[in-house]
């Protein structure tokens, strides 16, 4: 074991939190992408990743906008891939990956609602949230930490264990869900996309039973609040909003292909 190893168990043995904050601080450059791949690797090991599929033609247009957009204010890049989970869902990784889960294809009703899912989670990415949410997070699994360590992991290898067993269900604060819309309702409108579409969208959150919420952009219940908020911010902001039609109707149908064949990444 080498001596920057011994000392990181021993830091993160007697003071992990001011170790953590302390490493991310210093490293963050270096472990968001190794965090990145870590995850990659672990949801192509579990045979999430979906390589070819019908629905990744109608992604690419999207996203392709999206990335013009967001991609100079991210300094690694920007990557979207179609996995398959259960509910639908969309979620961003620290490094630059975007997982879009297949069903959400479904769920949304118009063009402008994806639009804004994947929006919002780039301003993830903006805001390196992911990475964030660690150093603040008192749940951190420290034993998988230091067993990562111990076994030869790097740190972003040590912090992307942590994170993959429980990637689906990771929550962010109302405050920092409320940023990342008000930054996703920028990024689309700079792309050309209605932004109005994350309030379409949450608006059909409220009329689903709690049960059958999906997690993507709905961790806290007050959707009412975050939709206040958004429309707070088109009203000060008509220069880049006004342009913009509110009523649902105007929406732009998503066509989505009748073949769901999927290969996955092996």
């Amino acid at each position: 074991m080498t001596t920057v190893r011994i000392i990181l168990v021993l830091l993160l043995l007697l003071a992990p939190q001011l170790w953590l904050q302390r490493a991310l601080a210093q490293e963050q450059d270096v472990d968001e992408q190794q965090m990145g791949r870590a995850t990659f690797q672990e949801l192509k090991a579990q045979g999430e990743i979906v390589s070819a599929s019908p629905l990744y033609a109608v992604l690419r247009p999207i996203t392709e906008r999206i990335v013009r957009v967001a991609q100079p204010q991210y300094q690694y890049p920007i990557h979207f891939y179609i996995v398959h989970e259960k509910s639908p869902n969309a979620f961003a990784t620290a490094g630059g990956n975007i997982y879009v889960v297949d069903s959400m294809f479904y769920f949304v009703h118009n063009t402008e609602e994806l639009a804004g899912t994947l929006c919002h989670e780039t301003s993830h990415l903006i805001h390196h949230d992911a990475v964030r949410k660690m150093s603040n997070d008192d749940r951190i699994g420290w034993r998988e930490f230091i067993a990562a360590v111990l076994l030869g992991g790097d740190l972003g290898t040590a912090l992307a264990i942590s994170m993959v067993g429980d990637l689906d269900s990771q929550h962010y604060s109302r405050d920092v869900e409320e940023a990342a819309d008000i930054k996703g309702s920028d990024t689309c409108a700079a792309a050309g996309y209605n932004p109005w579409g994350l309030v379409w969208l949450f608006r059909d959150f409220s009329d689903l039973p709690g049960t059958q919420t999906p997690e993507v952009l709905s961790d806290h219940p007050d959707d009412e609040h975050r939709i206040e908020a958004l429309e707070e911010h088109f009203r000060k902001n008509p220069a880049t909003f006004a342009r913009f039609d509110s009523d649902v109707k105007s929406a732009t149908p998503l066509r989505l292909p009748k073949d769901r064949s999927e290969k996955f990444l092996t």
